[in-house]
């Protein structure tokens, strides 16, 4: 009786299907991240108070986070800090426009200041969005800065 042990043998490209999945997760996140850009440019509303304050980017932060131990060590690590370093950044750019432009609204300077801080940050949101999708569309990692 020579019967081989038994040894679970998961299906075929069984190490693929949590990438594939993944994948899948991530181009999920950034079609919420669209839906934020895209609910601002078609209403009165300025894409970076969208994006940092809108429902569907608030909830794809969170996903980001909630999978993002499952990235580790993939090339899809680099998209999801990409994802949560627009977020958090844009916030940051948002907070400081505000800080600025408040006070100089005494000698009336204070609404261009804070308008063009907004524009800008918004230009700088669609291209995250637009270049983090499309690369992940060509499966490449994105650039990495030092943590």
């Amino acid at each position: 009786m020579d019967a081989e042990p038994n040894t679970a043998v998961g299906p075929p490209n069984a190490s693929e299907s949590p990438q594939r999945g993944l994948i899948e997760y991530t181009h999920w996140i950034y079609a919420l991240h669209s839906l934020s850009v895209l609910s601002a440019l078609f209403t009165t509303r300025a894409v970076a108070l969208r994006f940092v304050f809108g429902l569907p980017s608030i909830i794809a932060v969170i996903m980001n986070y909630a999978r993002r131990s499952e990235t580790h060590g993939t090339w899809l690590e680099s998209h999801f800090r990409w994802q949560i370093r627009t977020f958090w950044f844009a916030l940051l750019w948002v907070v400081v426009t505000a800080l600025v432009s408040v006070p100089l609204m005494i000698i009336l300077i204070g609404v261009y200041v804070a308008y063009l801080g907004t524009a800008i940050t918004g230009l700088w949101v669609i291209y995250r969005v637009v270049r983090g999708w499309i690369t992940l569309t060509e499966r490449r990692p994105l650039p990495m800065s030092v943590p």
